[in-house]
């Protein structure tokens, strides 16, 4: 029953390009992804965060380094990027042209994305277990070390986030495309025993304390009958 916090990324040169970087090397922050990340520290200075844990790939290493730069961050890959195989380094622009990507948008439960030779594929459904089983790991891993107030930071990508809201408001991977998760954003997760529940989705500023903090009158898997009185 703690409380993960997801910052996706700040922005990249792959963003800046236009391309699906997915897991090619070599791919670091800009200089707006740098002020992203810069925020994201302000934002998390008011609050104890007991463990970050990053995706290994340079771009979220970099943000992480920026975000918490007291903490050891740790890396691991079931928080990394979709396997997008063929489509990595592909420009966006001709993605959208491509009739895999209808399916994408409209079916995303339904969409695999080409091994290549050089890169692995995955479909998103394979993705979305693997990041949201991970993230129910590590937060089970913190709730033993820290109690079940902590809070915990998951650096990740876009698609990866998205599968965490999609779960946490019970869309699954169906609803992965009804989530906009934008570089360098914070969204606050609470992992029960139960379900996930999605606290705040895509915010860019403000104070974090009140995403945090745990419900004193009922269950932390439960939410409030009439929406609460805040």
């Amino acid at each position: 029953m703690a409380i993960v916090l997801l910052l996706r990324h700040g922005h990249s040169t792959a963003n800046a390009d236009g391309v699906l970087a997915g897991w090619t090397e070599g791919v670091g922050l800009t200089d707006t992804g740098r002020d992203q990340a810069a925020r994201a520290a302000e934002r998390l200075s008011a609050l104890t965060v007991v463990r970050a844990v990053s995706s290994p790939l340079q771009r979220c290493r970099e943000t992480a380094s920026l975000a918490v730069p007291g903490l050891q961050v740790a890396s691991d890959e079931r928080l990394g990027e979709c396997h997008y195989g063929a489509w990595t380094g592909r420009r966006l622009a001709d993605a959208a042209k491509d009739p895999l990507w209808r399916v994408i948008q409209d079916d995303p439960a339904a969409a695999t994305f080409p091994t290549s030779p050089a890169h692995r594929g995955e479909s998103l459904g394979e993705m979305a277990e693997r990041v949201v089983a991970g993230v129910r790991a590590l937060d089970a891993e913190v709730e033993q070390g820290h109690g079940t107030g902590a809070v915990w930071l998951a650096v990740s990508h876009g698609d990866p986030i998205k599968a965490v809201v999609a779960e946490s408001v019970g869309a699954g991977v169906s609803g992965l495309q009804r989530v906009r998760i934008d570089p360098g954003s914070l969204t606050a997760v609470q992992v029960t025993a139960t379900r996930m529940v999605l606290l705040a989705s895509n915010t860019h500023a403000g104070d974090l304390s009140a995403l945090v903090a745990r419900p004193a009158e009922h269950e932390a898997g439960d939410s409030t009958v009439g929406g609460g009185a805040g």
